[in-house]
């Protein structure tokens, strides 16, 4: 079966299974050697690259929608999801199947929900669907260079905004990063995020006010240099922190 025909059998499912209008897309993050990464898949049909993304079933929760489509993207549950926008030009979906039929279920108008979610990157497995033939890690510098569908290159600059308005009160990392990490892999993953290099002593100083790290009696080992302590995050504090802000930061 060919690509076109793989859509357009998938649009008559799709009309039976979900509410029109609306859809949710999500910008997974991860974090690498340093680097901040995205979730992507390529379709098939058009060898454009899109977000993991669906449609809301007929009697599901929107919040549940998110969680089974990145469940069916990443293979991992218990992921941190915030809602960060909507979006709904009229013609979002038009140009990217503008040689199907007016009555496929995708070129219809759609308002999208907009996700991101922090995830492990070493617990995700990443699974194409059926109409993308892979899905995988790429770093966000090189998003700017992609062929990126529809408006989720839009979707992809305003969640990174949030995401970086979101850390002036509110903490990242546990998601992130190991159980155990240092302070500099902590300020690393900050600076990658926020594209700044912070302030060494008055980072510690504001991540210690925020009372959201625990010392451990241990050190990584290796390297040249004194093996730094290790920490991990109190999880009550952090997600205390999460729900209301702080002021500390």
């Amino acid at each position: 079966m060919d690509f076109r025909t793989q859509i357009i059998n998938a649009s008559a499912e799709s009309y039976e299974k979900f509410l029109p209008h609306i859809s949710v897309d999500t910008v997974i993050f991860g974090f690498n050697q340093g680097t901040l990464k995205i979730l992507l898949l390529k379709m098939n049909y058009n060898k454009e690259w899109f977000l993991p993304g669906g449609y809301v079933g007929k009697n599901e929760d929107t919040d549940e929608a998110v969680k089974r489509v990145l469940y069916e993207r990443s293979g991992v549950k218990d992921i941190f999801l915030e809602e960060f926008a909507v979006f709904g030009n009229p013609q979002r979906n038009q140009q990217s199947f503008a040689d199907f039929p007016d009555t496929l279920w995708n070129k219809q108008r759609f308002i999208s929900i907009g996700y991101y979610a922090l995830v492990n990157y070493t617990y995700v497995i990443p699974q194409p669907d059926a109409l993308s033939e892979t899905c995988q890690w790429v770093d966000f510098k090189e998003v700017a260079s992609l062929a990126i569908t529809m408006d989720h290159r839009n979707i992809i600059d305003r969640a990174l905004q949030v995401l970086r308005e979101r850390l002036s009160y509110k903490p990242i990392g546990y998601n992130l990063l190991p159980d155990k990490f240092t302070l500099p892999d902590l300020q690393r993953l900050y600076e990658t995020v926020l594209g700044k290099k912070l302030n060494r002593g008055n980072f510690y100083r504001k991540m210690k006010n925020m009372a959201i790290l625990e010392k451990l009696d241990e050190q990584r080992k290796g390297g040249a240099h004194k093996a730094p302590d290790l920490y991990k995050f109190n999880q009550d504090i952090y997600n205390s922190i999460l729900k209301e802000g702080a002021n500390t930061w």
